[in-house]
Formats: C-alpha cells, sequence, structure tokens
C-alpha cells in the first residue's frame, strides 16, 4: 500500500508478543479514558445529588449497555474486514469495506435511535425500575438514545483505525474529549443544577469531539482509509461480508447486553441501596476488565491481519502468549481487589451506607480471580471473528442470556443479592469451554483435528 500510516504498529512481522503488547497498551488507555465517560457521571452525581440518583443512573445502565454493545459490536465487526483486507495488502477491497461500514452505520445508527424513541419507557417500567427513580432514569438514557449515531461514529472510526494497526491516534483524541467530558460533568452538575440528564449531555458533547478530531486525523494523515465516490457502488458480495460480520458483533454485544437487561431487572426488585452498590461496584469491574478487553481487540486485529497474511502459526502463539498473560492479570487485580475493594466503592459510590459498600466490595473480590476466565473468554471469542466466524460467537452469547435468565428468575428470588455476585463467573466458566473448542477445531486451526479423526 502506498499510504504513509503513522503511530502504525507491525502485527504481521513483528515479534508477536511485542507487538501485542505495543497495540494493546493504546487500547487499554483508550477504554481507561472511555469508562471515565461513564465513571465521572457516576461519582459526580452520587457525590452532588446523592443515592437515589445514582440508583436512577444504575438502573438504565444496562440499556446503555445494550446500546453500546450494539454499536460498539458492529463497528468492530466491519472493521476486522477492513483488517483482513489490509493483511492482504489490498487496498482497493479497504476502500471499498470503509464505504460500506459508513452506509451500514448510518442505517443501523437511524433504526436504533428511532427504536429507542419507541420502547424506552415501557422497557423502564418493564424492568421493574422503582417509581422514585423512573423519571431521572429516563432525563439520563433518552438523551444518551437520541444521539447514537455520534457513539457508533467514534467507535467506527476508532475501529478503522485499529484495522491499519493505529491504536494510538484514538487514545489521544479520547483523552482530549474525556477530559472536556469531566469538566462538563462538574459545570452541567454541580453549576447548573442541570441533575442526571446534565451528565448525558456532556457526554453526548464529548463524544461529538471524538469524532470530529478522528475524521479531521484520517482525512489528513490516513488517505488508504478515504473511499472514493465508486467505492459506495454496493456490491453483494461485500455488503453480505460486512453485513453479517458486522451484524454477528453488533448482535453478540447487543445479547450479552440483554442478558445484563434482565439480569437487572432482577437486581432493580432487591431496592434502591443495592442498586446504588452494584452501580458503583460494575464501575469498578469495567474499570479492572479494560487490561483483559484491550487484549481481546488487539487479538481481534492482530487475527485478522494475519488471517489475511494466511500465517496461522503467527496466531496460534498470540493465543498463547495472551493466555499467559490473562493469568497474570487476573492474579494482580485479585490482589488489589482483595485489599481495596470497599474503600474503592466508597470512592465512586460517595455512600457511607453500609449496605451500599458491604455489598459493592463482596460483588468485586468474589468476582477478582476469574477476571482469568473472562480473558481467555474474551480473546477466543474475538479471534473467531477475526478468523471470520459468525455463528458460533453468537451462540456463546446466547448461553449467556439464558444464564441470567436462569439467575433473574430462579436464584435470584431466592438467594438475593449472592445470586447476583456468582451468576457471571458460573456462566464465564460454560461460555469457555465452548469457544475454546470452537477454537481449536476451526477449520483454519484444526489443532484437535488429527485427534479428532484417530479417536
Amino acid at each position: 500500500m502506498t499510504n504513509k500510516l503513522q503511530f502504525k504498529v507491525d502485527l504481521i512481522r513483528g515479534p508477536i508478543f511485542q507487538s501485542l503488547l505495543f497495540f494493546a497498551i493504546p487500547l487499554f488507555f483508550s477504554n481507561v479514558f472511555q469508562q471515565l465517560y461513564n465513571t465521572v457521571d457516576t461519582m459526580i452525581v452520587g457525590h452532588v445529588l446523592g443515592d437515589l440518583s445514582l440508583a436512577a443512573i444504575g438502573s438504565c445502565a444496562a440499556i446503555y449497555d445494550l446500546l453500546i454493545g450494539f454499536a460498539l459490536g458492529i463497528g468492530n465487526g466491519l472493521a476486522i474486514v477492513t483488517a483482513r483486507s489490509y493483511g492482504a495488502q489490498d487496498e482497493e477491497l479497504l476502500k471499498k469495506s470503509v464505504a460500506a461500514s459508513i452506509v451500514i452505520g448510518l442505517v443501523t445508527s437511524l433504526v436504533l435511535t428511532v427504536g429507542a424513541e419507541i420502547i424506552l419507557m415501557p422497557l423502564l417500567k418493564m424492568l421493574d425500575t422503582p417509581p422514585e427513580i423512573l423519571a431521572e432514569a429516563f432525563s439520563y438514557i433518552s438523551i444518551i438514545t437520541r444521539f447514537t449515531l455520534v457513539m457508533f461514529a467514534y467507535n467506527l472510526c476508532a475501529g478503522l483505525l485499529r484495522a491499519i494497526g493505529n491504536s494510538f491516534m484514538p487514545l489521544i483524541f479520547l483523552i482530549l474529549s474525556s477530559c472536556l467530558n469531566i469538566g462538563l460533568d462538574i459545570f452541567f452538575i454541580a453549576q447548573l443544577n442541570m441533575g442526571v440528564g446534565g451528565a448525558a449531555i456532556a457526554t453526548v458533547i464529548a463524544q461529538g469531539i471524538s469524532v470530529a478530531l478522528c475524521l479531521i486525523y484520517i482525512l489528513k494523515k490516513t488517505p488508504a482509509l478515504i473511499p472514493q465516490s465508486r467505492h459506495f457502488k454496493i456490491g453483494r458480495e461485500i455488503y453480505a461480508e460486512m453485513v453479517g460480520q458486522g451484524l454477528s458483533m453488533g448482535f453478540m454485544g447487543s445479547i450479552v447486553a440483554a442478558g445484563s437487561v434482565v439480569l437487572q431487572y432482577g437486581i432493580n426488585n432487591l431496592g434502591t441501596l443495592i442498586i446504588a452498590g452494584h452501580t458503583a461496584a460494575r464501575k469498578l469491574f469495567m474499570f479492572f476488565n479494560m487490561p483483559f478487553s484491550a487484549m481481546a481487540m488487539a487479538i481481534s486485529t492482530f487475527v485478522s491481519q494475519n488471517r489475511g497474511a494466511d500465517q496461522r502459526g503467527r496466531i496460534l502463539k498470540a493465543m498463547r502468549c495472551a493466555v499467559i498473560y490473562d493469568f497474570v492479570m487476573a492474579a494482580l487485580v485479585t490482589v488489589i481487589l482483595g485489599l481495596f475493594a470497599k474503600d474503592l466503592v466508597q470512592l465512586i459510590s460517595g455512600s457511607q451506607e453500609a449496605v451500599v459498600l458491604n455489598n459493592g466490595a463482596m460483588y468485586l473480590q468474589v468476582v477478582g480471580p476469574f477476571y482469568a476466565v473472562l480473558g481467555v473468554l474474551l480473546e477466543t471469542r474475538f479471534a473467531l471473528q477475526g478468523l471470520g466466524a459468525k455463528m458460533i460467537p453468537l451462540v456463546s452469547s446466547v448461553i449467556e442470556l439464558a444464564g441470567k435468565v436462569v439467575f433473574a428468575f430462579l436464584f435470584i428470588p431466592k438467594f438475593a443479592y449472592l445470586a447476583v455476585i456468582f451468576c457471571e463467573p458460573v456462566i464465564w466458566c460454560l461460555m469457555t469451554a465452548q469457544l475454546i473448542y470452537a477454537f481449536v477445531t476451526h477449520p483454519y486451526i484444526h489443532w484437535l483435528a488429527p485427534k479428532l479423526k484417530t479417536s
């Protein structure tokens, strides 16, 4: 290819673990600042507005995750095709994939926005959102959903840059917009008394800045990602591939989030203080999950590019490195949470209530060791997607959804918050077993193929 990329990591020829790590580090910090959008909202709302407003944001967190999961999933799914064409050094196909991504993204965002306007309030009521926080919850999430396009546009732009090996510049743009988000949160909530709606407006504005900065950089520095008018001509083959890959990852993300919506239904029946404690704990859970999700995203691009370059050996070595990384990081996280979980919950929530602090801390301390399982789960699923598998990751998401339905309707009514704590670790173990088997028997990998034939 003729374009000159800056801040690019060579995932096709470079040292495997070093390349993965250098590519994952900006992704990790991108995840950190992405979480700041929500965590700063939570901290300021909890400290300034109190436990009820914190519970209002928490009660609609699963719906927010549903939108994020679908938008992020489609963006990453579309970028996989771009990464594969980049690995194959096919610049024409790369530009066509970018054009198709834009078209698919616009249509998807419009459908999500209209759909959210119709079902949002009925969904909050269906989830048994406590009446005393229903209005606040709706005021927050309705603003977010009306700007789904902004959310999707950033995820797509960042995904396309990562597809060609540049995970650094999306981080820079995200840092700038996250700092803006913090300032706007303080101004809108603490100074203008706009309540939880001010937190949502701050998030949308900050995300919009990220999109603008990404687009400017792409236009000036990455000509390989700028399609011409001929590239927008709809071709059945590439659109079928990209719609299939994008919707597969989008539905995977939304099915996972739908499971969280079901689980939230069970949590909402446990009272506002339990909701507040769980909200703070989940924010911390997402922070400590970032080293694992960053490596999984790096694996996705690594596998996509090396699949395009037909380098199976590099893929297998990368997966081994990633598993070792998972267990080392999980041990570190477990120690930190064992020592400081309650202090961290208090820092995030601003609460002095024992119910909030004790339940939030217990959740984190139980989940800690299972980060190793979650890391393997994420990396295996993303690797399968990088190989072009569409249905297998969806099956794992269905397992997660089914498991959360069982816990929400059978175990939470009987064991209360204890069932919430153990719900995901149990499900992760089942999902990981299914995904590992699918990976090692994949036609391109076929680790077990000789053994299966002779057994």
